[in-house]
């Protein structure tokens, strides 16, 4: 082994991302600067969980940090999977912030892979895991990973402060994915959903329920949103409540968006005597949750904005052949994992604006990921 080169990326912005991207790349790297000018420098504990986790899934992976937390050193292994991991992903962040990235790692694992994830399955910061579910593996699927390894299991949930869920991710292992031409956006034939609620009535759902259905009734006939109270070991830790909801059309995309209620993390910085902030009530959420979903489908594209990075992604580990896909407007996500790609990848998107009905068509030529470590049946 020669002298390792190490790529140089400076900020905390993104980390997850780019943490990925070396890994599929094996592109060793040094980020500089993680937040170096705040009050509380250095890495937050999420983002140290995520290192913990990408040392689990993966063989003779080096991490190195400085004393403050502000200069890290991540030299990629080989991601090996396996079946019975256990990781706590603590309560800084949601479980859906690792998600993303353990989904694509597992799919060029050496082993099919699955893992047990605790911690906090639904918040207001990142997609929660029934959006997850319903939404990003489906998106899967579109690449030509099989369905019968693909899950996602909720076995319990947690919300903010304290947590308490546990979810188990399984994530079947393939040879390469397959390249898709998907500009087709079709129209909307039904949305499906699921409400939540832990350690509240469970009469909170049904609101929720009557409120969403009173906006998409006078838009299609097929709307079925379930239920689904949790109580006792099963509810976590926290009280909480939420939405999430689906919109399947003709052509076999999955518009997604969620809602949770719950408070917040406390900082201890509240004055004494100070009330609770307001919470939204189940009717309002209900109704918000309906309106962002329709504004989603407005905008066009064969995904909603939160998965354009997953998307992107995906488009970017394909063979060596030309891929189509329309996308509404370009999130902020969504740019900042183009840009990342260029540099990791090598991948460049061509990017046309398609003027006729506002979206945005994105032509690449993927890298040509091939699963090297995975034993050929």
């Amino acid at each position: 082994m020669g002298k390792t080169t190490y790529k140089r990326v400076k900020g905390s912005q993104n980390l997850r991302q780019r943490l990925l991207l070396s890994t599929l790349a094996s592109t060793a790297v040094i980020v500089e600067d993680i937040r170096s000018d705040h009050t509380w420098p250095g890495l937050r504990p999420h983002e140290v969980s995520l290192l913990r986790l990408l040392e689990k899934v993966c063989d003779d992976c080096v991490v190195e940090i400085n004393e403050t937390g502000t200069k890290l050193k991540y030299k990629p292994g080989i991601i090996m999977g396996g079946k019975h991991l256990v990781h706590d992903c603590g309560v800084s962040r949601s479980i859906g912030y690792f998600l993303e990235p353990l989904i694509v790692l597992g799919l060029f694992a050496k082993k099919p892979f699955s893992i047990r994830l605790k911690g906090i399955t639904n918040d207001s910061k990142d997609p929660c895991v029934d959006t997850f579910r319903s939404a990003a593996l489906p998106l899967l699927k579109r690449f030509g990973v099989p369905a019968d390894g693909l899950q996602l299991k909720i076995e319990s949930r947690g919300v903010p402060p304290h947590g308490g869920g546990e979810i188990i991710l399984s994530v079947p292992s393939v040879q390469s994915l397959a390249a898709v031409t998907w500009i087709d956006e079709g129209m909307v034939k039904r949305i499906r959903g699921v409400t939540f609620s832990t350690r509240v009535s469970a009469q909170f759902e049904n609101a929720m329920i009557h409120a969403a259905r009173g906006i998409f009734n006078r838009l299609l006939p097929d709307v079925h949103i379930f239920t689904d109270h949790r109580a006792g070991p099963q509810a976590g830790k926290s009280p909480g409540y939420g939405i999430s909801l689906v919109a399947e059309t003709t052509s076999g995309c999955c518009i997604s968006c969620d809602a949770t209620v719950s408070y917040g993390v406390e900082e201890g910085n509240e004055i004494e005597g100070e009330e609770k902030k307001e919470l939204t009530p189940p009717e309002d959420v209900g109704e918000q949750t309906a309106s962002v979903l329709l504004s989603e489908i407005e905008q066009g594209g064969v995904v909603d904005s939160t998965h354009q990075g997953l998307l992107f992604l995906l488009c970017a580990l394909c063979p060596q052949d030309v891929l189509k896909v329309r996308v509404g407007k370009l999130s902020p996500y969504g740019i900042e994992t183009l840009r990342n790609i260029r540099d990791f990848l090598g991948v460049k998107f061509v990017i046309k604006p398609d003027p006729s009905t506002e979206t945005v068509i994105l032509k690449c030529v993927g890298c040509g990921m091939k699963n090297l470590s995975r034993k050929v049946s």
